[in-house]
């Protein structure tokens, strides 16, 4: 598998020569040779990636290196005409791959902004405080000393030493959390204390090093140091950063929620996301620092917007990672020209700077580990981790050398320098991680995590909510407010068929209210809150269609949650309306229902109230169901009872398979109660029919039952013959939870393993 990636990367790159040789003969015009360039760097520049990441090494390393392998450095030595022609023809030719590279800076720090979670450094504490200040004053330190003691001929004409040495130092003291983040999630350490550090130290050097570099590009462009425009930019960058995370969070949220709720076109969200990056940059640019800072913070304020999917946010990455990142570090390496390192004098200055780099970085991570406490092995894991410079120092790096800071050879010594201490970062964080145990107390959040990462309710995005004004829909409303706290919910309500009395039906704001109500019952029990989300409502006058529903869901939901008066019949079959409302609807399902002998009111869950009865059978729908029963019992503080049920022969013995995996199910759904904090009571019921099983049951001291049932495919809804006998024979609410729609073919052999359904 290797060789055959090695011979691809090597047949991208061998195909170069001959194209570039096709394009001399055939007097290729400037468009066509700017469609050769961009098709040259994604090539090579992916093939090399992808080599260079089947090695444990990050692939964005092969983009530059695919740049690298193109320019002076090797095509130029070995066939110079080959390079002129393509990649260094007239001004007006250079101008149109580097206007894309120029986009792709901006598209790549809106990408590292939405990579940079905020809620990780406030849970992780004050150790990556000390950790990144340090991490960042000593190689800033160095950095600037050594470029007071540089040979002239390395500096760019024009430029003031002070001002190279201000960028020098902030370049070498900024880690790349991209490197950084991929290293630790492919160890398994993202989770653990000190990834978490790790990941969290870079982040916040990742923040001051954009906000830093942005005030040195400010004083940069004026040639040096003045004090009035120094603290112009320091003051407007201030209130920059200011307005950003107070008002303009709200403007950006409210922006791409009314987006994503009113327009129907395709991606308009990911339009509107590019239109705050520009807007933002440009806010930058005016006050007289970098574009990339207006980037930056915009793509921190696009990840934290509660509205934002992954399937959103999956769009706008993948047209980032396809097309701007390779071309932007193809063309950062198309400007390295590494023959200028057979100098020996040149080369020992390398040398020396990646020495330098390396000492600063690890030594200031080392030193600010030990001030917070940790043991020493953690901070040699720190300080290892922390080397990574990879693609913030490639950005860092272009800018000063577009903007004049940076002469092509300090240039080409920087970037050889990223490079090294980028591919040495890796090998060397395993070795250090790989040294540290796992104590008790992490071990048991690791495991609590893991559950929570398998889990269905925690990783639901957005919540759709059908409701009508009589006590299903209030008490539907409640239970979404419970299962939704922290997520996009969407409340749509209508006055329906009500069972109430026009006097006893219930306003709007009584829905409202419900919703709030279970919302604020999550948020007092929640450990760490959840970011905040809006509830949006909406209210129809007539009877809710399913074109509405379908109209509504296109917007991206992960499951829909209804509750209608007179949904289900007598015979436990379901009303037209409901199968109408459901059928719009491909994704998950949860119904909430009053069975016919059931009483008007719905229950109140609570420690003095009946108890949640969980039906389970072992299969994986049927603990969905047992995972939202626990997520509502948690909040309500409401009992609950797991009942296995099966048919099973009366001379089986116990120590069967069956038995044991009988078992197995109900310690798992017992480890995901302990999850929750809910103490659960569970049974098994082998002897009667499912439904007559789960019927007895309930009539003893259900409040309400919570049921994972399959979806059968077709048109109406069908989870089976035990869930039809249980709307038809049970006292109480039942709430079902379905998966999505399936195909026939699915259908039916989910049916097979299904017995609840």
């Amino acid at each position: 598998m290797l060789n055959r990636r090695l011979t691809l990367a090597a047949a991208a790159f061998a195909l170069m020569p001959a194209v570039a040789f096709a394009a001399e003969k055939s007097a290729m015009s400037s468009e066509g040779i700017f469609v050769l360039e961009v098709i040259l760097l994604l090539l090579v520049g992916r093939g090399i990636g992808e080599l260079l990441e089947r090695l444990g090494q990050p692939a964005v390393m092969g983009q530059l290196l695919g740049g690298i392998l193109l320019g002076p450095s090797l095509l130029g030595w070995l066939w110079p005409q080959a390079e002129q022609l393509v990649f260094a023809g007239d001004a007006s030719q250079k101008s149109m791959i580097n206007a894309i590279a120029q986009l792709g800076i901006l598209m790549l720090l809106l990408l590292t902004g939405m990579e940079t979670d905020l809620r990780l450094v406030r849970r992780v504490g004050r150790a990556c405080f000390s950790i990144s200040a340090a991490g960042v004053a000593v190689p800033f330190a160095l950095g600037f000393v050594a470029a007071q003691f540089m040979p002239d001929n390395l500096l760019a004409a024009g430029s003031e030493r002070v001002v190279a040495g201000l960028f020098l130092g902030t370049a070498l003291s900024i880690s790349s959390v991209k490197i950084v983040a991929m290293v630790v999630r492919e160890m398994n350490f993202m989770r653990r204390d000190l990834g978490q550090v790790i990941v969290s130290s870079a982040i916040i050097e990742d923040t001051i090093g954009w906000v830093i570099i942005a005030i040195t590009i400010g004083i940069a462009t004026h040639g040096r140091i003045e004090a009035g425009s120094l603290a112009f930019t320091l003051a407007g960058v201030g209130a920059f950063m200011a307005f950003s995370f107070t008002l303009g969070r709200r403007i950006v949220f409210d922006a791409i929620r009314w987006t994503n709720d009113t327009f129907h076109s395709e991606y308009a969200v990911v339009t509107v996301i590019l239109a705050i990056m520009g807007a933002m940059a440009l806010i930058t640019d005016l006050i007289g620092v970098h574009t990339v800072l207006g980037a930056f913070v915009a793509g921190i304020l696009v990840g934290e917007s509660p509205i934002l999917s992954r399937h959103i946010e999956g769009q706008l990455r993948g047209v980032i990672t396809a097309l701007f990142m390779p071309v932007f570090f193809g063309v950062a390496g198309l400007s390295a020209d590494l023959t200028v390192l057979v100098d020996p004098e040149l080369a020992l200055l390398t040398v020396a700077l990646v020495a330098i780099a390396s000492i600063g970085k690890f030594g200031g991570a080392f030193i600010g580990a030990e001030l917070a406490g940790m043991s020493r092995s953690e901070g040699v894991a720190v300080g290892c981790g922390m080397n990574a410079r990879g693609s913030t120092e490639v950005i860092v790096a272009s800018i000063g050398l577009s903007i004049g800071v940076l002469s092509h050879t300090l240039f080409t010594m920087i970037l050889t320098m990223a490079v090294i201490t980028t591919l040495a970062m890796p090998p060397t964080l395993r070795w250090a991680l790989g040294r540290l145990p796992v104590g008790e107390v992490e071990k048991k959040r690791l495991e609590r995590e893991e559950i929570d990462q398998r889990g269905f309710v925690a990783n639901l995005e957005r919540l759709l909510v059908v409701v009508d004004e009589g006590v299903v829909g209030r008490f539907t409303a409640y239970l979404a407010g419970v299962i939704g706290a922290g997520k996009p919910t969407t409340v749509l309500h209508t006055s329906g068929e009500s069972e109430a009395d026009p006097g006893e039906a219930a306003h709007l704001k009584e829905i409202e209210k419900a919703a709030e109500e279970g919302r604020e019952a999550a948020r007092e029990v929640d450990e760490e809150p959840a970011r905040e989300a809006p509830l949006t409502r909406r209210r129809h006058d007539d009877p809710l269609s399913a074109e509405a529903v379908a109209k509504e869901a296109r917007k991206g939901y992960g499951m829909l949650v209804i509750g209608l008066g007179r949904a289900v019949t007598s015979k436990g079959s379901f009303s037209r309306r409901l199968n109408e409302i459901a059928g719009a609807f491909d994704g998950s399902l949860c119904l909430v229902l009053k069975p016919a002998g059931a009483g008007r009111q719905m229950p109140r869950l609570g420690p003095g109230s009946g108890k949640i009865l969980v039906p389970v059978n072992g299969t994986a729908i049927a603990r969905r169901g047992a995972e939202l029963a626990l997520s509502i019992a948690s909040v309500t503080n409401a009992p609950v009872k797991v009942l296995y049920v099966a048919r099973v022969a009366r001379d089986e013995p116990r120590d069967t398979v069956s038995h044991r995996r009988r078992e197995a199910v109900l310690k798992d759904i017992v480890a995901l109660a302990d999850r929750y904090g809910v103490e659960v009571e569970t049974a098994i019921r082998s002897r009667a029919a499912a439904a007559d099983a789960i019927a007895r049951q309930a009539g003893r001291s259900a409040a309400l039952i919570v049921m994972g049932v399959a979806r059968r495919p077709g048109n109406e809804l069908i989870f089976g013959e035990t869930t039809s006998g249980v709307l038809q024979r049970c006292p109480c609410p039942v709430v079902l939870v379905s998966d999505a729609r399936l195909r026939r073919d699915d259908g039916e052999r989910e049916s097979l393993r299904s017995g609840t359904g």
